[in-house]
């Protein structure tokens, strides 16, 4: 897997996946996350193309336990496609929790991604929603571009960061996930998610070690 980190070029994106307000300092936070920007500030001028991704969600999305009555975040219930994870209301759609936090350097050109717009599906992936059918676009446009490798960075590592890295896989592309770059929810920091990675040859680096490659 070691080839996989190879010198950064025109044929790799970098993808920020929901370095938001609510998840960094919000309602659904995610301890550590603030000092994660630094890092990818750092890598974002090496890359040609880089996506930033945003839970975009409406009002009463089926992902918030509010929209279910009885529920509360942590709960799950069952909708259409399957068994909902609960959280508490975030990233609502024009709310100063859904945008990207301010110290986030997005000043270079880039894509934007919104995921989880439909009151009905959430998405965790940036590739696939969770109804494993409605697609994002991510796929199709990068592949517009040349792109081979993604370079995933982001929150949370072994949620939406786990979940886009393993579709990115299945689309066939090359995945590499920066660890330095990510924080995890310490309720999904185990065994199993890591080795679901690796088994699908999703190699983990630091952020050094993906510079050194860009001299």
């Amino acid at each position: 897997m070691d080839n996989l980190l190879g010198k950064i070029t025109s044929r790799d994106a970098l993808v920020v996946v929901d370095v938001q307000n609510d998840f960094v300092d919000g309602s659904v936070a995610i301890e550590g996350s603030q000092a994660i920007i630094p890092v990818i500030n750092r890598l974002l001028p090496h890359f040609a193309h880089v996506v930033f991704t945003q839970d975009w969600h409406p009002p009463g999305h089926v992902s918030f336990a509010s929209a279910h009555p009885g529920r509360v975040p942590g709960d799950t219930a069952r909708v259409a496609y399957g068994i909902q994870q609960l959280y508490a209301d975030h990233c609502v759609q024009h709310t100063r929790g859904a945008e990207l936090h301010p110290d986030l350097d997005v000043s270079n050109e880039h894509m934007l991604i919104h995921k989880g717009a439909r009151i009905d599906v959430d998405s965790f992936s940036a590739f696939v929603e969770n109804d494993r059918e409605t697609l994002t676009g991510l796929d199709a446009r990068l592949r517009k571009l040349g792109v081979n490798r993604i370079v995933l960075v982001g929150l949370a590592l072994y949620g939406c960061v786990r979940h886009s890295a393993l579709d990115a896989r299945r689309a066939g592309f090359d995945v590499v996930i920066i660890d330095d770059a990510c924080r995890a929810r310490a309720s999904l920091a185990n065994d199993e998610y890591a080795a679901a990675l690796t088994q699908a040859w999703v190699l983990r680096a630091t952020a050094d070690e993906m510079l050194a490659q860009a001299a």
